[in-house]
């Protein structure tokens, strides 16, 4: 499998591509903002042909590039449907100080939109790629699992020793940790985290030492089977 990435923008929003090896077709996830170039790049880079445009949560700096990056490709753009307004209202995901800073941002969403659903199972790029709904930064959060476990696109869901702010419209602290709970802390513990901010992590660091998957783990029902 082939992943590759880099931090887009002001907001260094990481932007992935996805593929199951060079020359062959790929997902794009999290096109921020200024990410059109870096995208254009690693497509010609790796002789890849994009399929969809993945979202894990509506705010700008994740969604800031998604129209361009559709519309030049003619690929579909796949976001939850809680957050799909945000697509054409980005201030409407911040708070009213800060949505000052945006004031003169005009979105739009794509000419071909499609639902996210918990549990879904998206066939894309010769790829079977697992939908979790992770709310609690956004209500429409979602976190995406790659084959067997290996990978975890985690958006603003799990950082390395953090995790996403829920102070901002739709976040929501306790829903958070009851995501972490029910989606991450059943993950094996060589599950690859790529999160949508900072460095990559794995289940198992963030298990042993992120102190909000210790405070989520009172929350967690019964762990999976090995």
């Amino acid at each position: 499998m082939l992943i590759a990435g880099f931090p887009a923008g002001a907001f260094q929003t990481n932007c992935y591509v996805v593929a199951p090896a060079a020359g062959e077709e790929c997902v794009i996830v999290d096109p921020g903002q200024d990410a059109v170039d870096g995208v254009d790049e690693l497509l010609r880079e790796h002789r890849l042909k994009p399929v969809a445009v993945l979202l894990t949560h509506g705010h700008l700096d994740h969604v800031w590039s998604v129209a361009p990056v559709c519309g030049a490709r003619d690929v579909p753009a796949w976001i939850h449907p809680d957050d799909r307004h945000l697509l054409s209202d980005p201030a409407a995901g911040w708070s009213p100080t800060s949505s000052s800073m945006f004031g003169g941002i005009t979105l739009s969403e794509p000419d071909d939109v499609r639902e996210l659903s918990d549990g879904a199972v998206l066939p894309l790029a010769g790829l079977e790629i697992v939908v979790d709904h992770t709310p609690g930064h956004t209500r429409g959060s979602v976190s995406f699992r790659l084959p067997d476990d290996e990978v975890m696109l985690s958006g603003d869901l799990l950082f390395a020793g953090s995790i996403g702010r829920s102070d901002l419209p739709g976040g929501d602290y306790p829903t958070i940790l009851r995501s972490l709970a029910d989606k991450c802390l059943p993950l094996p513990d060589d599950t690859v985290v790529l999160p949508g901010h900072g460095p990559q992590t794995t289940i198992g660091r963030e298990r042993a030492t992120n102190p909000y998957l210790k405070e989520a783990a009172p929350h967690a029902g019964p762990t999976r089977g090995i």
